[in-house]
């Protein structure tokens, strides 16, 4: 569904048994919520309410002009909450997701549960300005993230995930493929590890021979991950 935010739309999807405890779902850079289609039906299974939210420019949401910033991120999330009524989530985010799911955690706190965040950082790391200087002025050169969308691919997938699922494969590469320069020039990078070290009460989960899309790669391994954190929190609203 659509949801009208000052003069643009915002893409949403939400499921599930309406007295399920919520999940706010956040996906990664260049790609969309399709990405959590592995995860979906666990989690119904399970008796939780899914929300789905496309960041600006990517998916089904309207790109917006000028820089993005982690806190309108996250200030797009709390709006959706909002408009649905909503009081609290538990949030679940990945890459830039994660980092839109930290900036949640510190604007709009008192909307947080509990929170997993997958392959995400708290800043971008040193020397990743270059290498995204790079990336963003190829995407103006061609007006497209189609010169991108191969090499991302290799960044987040092993070489053994391709063959095992090249159906799934050729999805993630065409939304990759297909998010807006707007969407993708707006918004900063982001990388891995340490965060849960730096949040109270957090652990560090780690899943072997995947890289940046655990989720897809062993979705088995990240769903009882997931599951788990969420069946532990259960009692709290």
């Amino acid at each position: 569904m659509l949801l009208p935010l000052a003069g643009r739309r915002l893409y949403f999807d939400l499921v599930g048994p309406e007295d399920g405890p919520v999940v706010c779902i956040t996906h990664s850079l260049a790609s969309d919520s399709g990405m959590w289609a592995e995860q979906m039906p666990p989690l119904l299974q399970a008796g939780f309410r899914v929300l789905r939210v496309d960041m600006r420019g990517h998916g089904g949401s309207d790109p917006v002009a000028g820089d993005y910033t982690m806190k309108t991120l996250a200030g797009d999330v709390a709006a959706t909450l909002e408009a649905l009524t909503l009081p609290r989530v538990h949030y679940v985010g990945l890459s830039i997701g994660g980092m839109i799911g930290q900036a949640f955690a510190i604007e709009h706190g008192t909307k947080l549960i509990s929170a997993l965040w997958s392959d995400t950082l708290p800043a971008s790391p040193k020397g990743a300005a270059t290498l995204w200087d790079e990336r963003m002025s190829t995407v103006r050169q061609a007006s497209s993230r189609e010169p991108l969308a191969d090499p991302t691919m290799e960044r987040w997938s092993t070489d053994a995930f391709k063959p095992r699922n090249p159906g799934r494969w050729k999805q993630i590469r065409d939304t990759v493929a297909a998010t807006t320069p707007a969407g993708y020039l707006g918004t900063p990078a982001s990388e891995n590890r340490h965060l849960a070290g730096l949040v109270p009460g957090g652990r560090y989960e780690e899943i072997a021979n995947a890289r940046h899309f655990p989720n897809v790669e062993h979705p088995e391994v990240f769903n009882r991950i997931i599951i788990g954190w969420l069946d532990a929190q259960r009692q709290l609203r």
